[in-house]
């Protein structure tokens, strides 16, 4: 693997591709916005180009064939079974609404019951989770809700919080109607065993399952039939250099004719894909330019399995340098982690709340010019408190933790700038000037 990407790229040449980002910024927050080439923006321009040319022309013809296009490379990187079950839209929050509006309809025509369940994580995404209670709460459906909790250290201690959550859902006699699952969650992140969870799911009589895999591709690998869930959807802007905003939503065959765009335009009723395919007049280059994005990884990476594994070892590299300079712990170990790793923040900076979470953010990106997310968990995992008391140690855990994120273009010395940042704030007053 060559320095900051592929084997055999230079940085120097990665650095040419990334010029737009800001001169100074330590910039590890990749997973929220994600970052184009410059290869892959000179692409959507020309797309866009054309649409400025002759609009007409345009969308009788190159933007059909544009947009195939992208679903036929998206369909071959996730294994699915046919491309007319893979749609392209803006981000992993429509997805959401649609499958959100689809449960909500089921209640009004009284497939589902008053009281039924939706099986959701303590950490989904606070979007996706508001989706289901704009449609799906409010036509009737009760949450459930699955607590995950850092640290975790196994598949199995997911697979429990999962069983737990089933059983309380048997104990009350209710329905789990839909299970929203995350690939790998966002904040706080980690890799969920999703093919066990997804089976287990469907051992439980589950009817419909939805993966949020918003941070899954270019990330993690994804094959949607060995998956096989209902409806998966990744974003395709995060981690694999398409343009602002691009996405995919697989769609078993058999809820294609059900599923619908929440914006409503003149293709309404010829079939998912042709809904999606145009919701009115808009920019539509970033899903034509994912095509450029899978060529840029390919011709400047080496391809996908290269990208995925590069960022996952040099993040856990990362992660755990931090954590052994700070005297903290990661929270998750290496292999339930992707491109991102929560790493504990030292307990003497004295984040007792998200707000206090937010003021270091602030200080880190205006006074030490690094970006970074910071979590902080609510409640401490009792798990960890047993396996402490059980190892005969006594360890003050901080319940805050940075996020941290890998891509190409990021180098050791913006985790190092993070690191001393943090060190010199912990040793000033204990953290008090926060």
């Amino acid at each position: 693997m060559g320095e900051g990407g592929g084997e055999g790229l230079s940085h120097a040449l990665i650095e040419s591709q990334f010029a737009h980002h800001q001169k100074g910024i330590a910039r590890l927050n990749n997973g929220s916005f994600g970052s184009s080439p410059a290869r892959v923006l000179v692409a959507q321009a020309e797309w866009q180009q054309l649409w400025l040319q002759q609009p007409d022309e345009f969308y009788f013809g190159p933007l059909e064939r544009g947009l195939v296009a992208s679903r036929m490379a998206v369909a071959s990187l996730i294994n699915a079974c046919d491309v007319g079950e893979v749609c392209l839209l803006d981000n992993a929050t429509t997805a959401a609404a649609m499958v959100a509006q689809d449960v909500a309809w089921a209640f009004t025509e009284s497939r589902y019951s008053k009281g039924d369940l939706i099986l959701l994580l303590s950490i989904t995404y606070a979007a996706v989770k508001k989706a289901f209670q704009a449609y799906a709460v409010r036509a009737g459906a009760k949450i459930l809700e699955v607590e995950i909790l850092l640290p975790v250290h196994s598949d199995a201690e997911v697979m429990a919080s999962f069983q737990e959550a089933f059983q309380k859902a048997r104990n009350r006699g209710k329905t789990i109607r839909l299970a929203v699952l995350d690939h790998v969650t966002s904040m706080p992140s980690v890799v969920l065993p999703i093919v066990e969870l997804v089976k287990l799911c469907r051992e439980e009589g589950v009817e419909t399952v939805f993966v949020d895999g918003a941070h899954a591709i270019g990330n993690v690998e994804i094959n949607v039939q060995e998956i096989d869930a209902d409806y998966y959807t990744s974003n395709l802007h995060k981690w694999f250099f398409a343009p602002t905003a691009a996405c995919f939503l697989h769609c078993k065959a058999e809820h294609l004719d059900r599923l619908h765009h929440p914006v409503i335009s003149h293709n309404y009723g010829k079939g998912l894909i042709q809904e999606c395919a145009w919701v009115g007049t808009k920019d539509y280059s970033p899903l034509l330019a994912v095509t450029a994005a899978f060529d840029f990884i390919v011709e400047f990476v080496g391809g996908v399995e290269v990208l995925r594994n590069h960022n996952h070892k040099a993040v856990v590299e990362m992660g755990e340098m931090l954590a052994s300079a700070w005297g903290t712990e990661c929270g998750t170990t290496s292999d339930l982690c992707s491109a991102m790793m929560m790493v504990a923040l030292p307990s003497k900076l004295n984040i007792q709340s998200h707000e206090d979470g937010l003021r270091l953010r602030d200080k880190l990106r205006t006074h030490f010019f690094v970006e970074v997310p910071i979590y902080f968990q609510e409640k401490e995992n009792p798990l960890a408190q047993r396996r402490s008391t059980a190892s005969g140690t006594s360890v003050l855990r901080s319940r805050a933790y940075v996020r941290i994120s890998f891509q190409i273009y990021n180098k050791p010395d913006d985790y190092y700038k993070l690191r001393d940042a943090v060190k010199l704030l912990a040793n000033k007053e204990g953290g008090a000037t926060l």
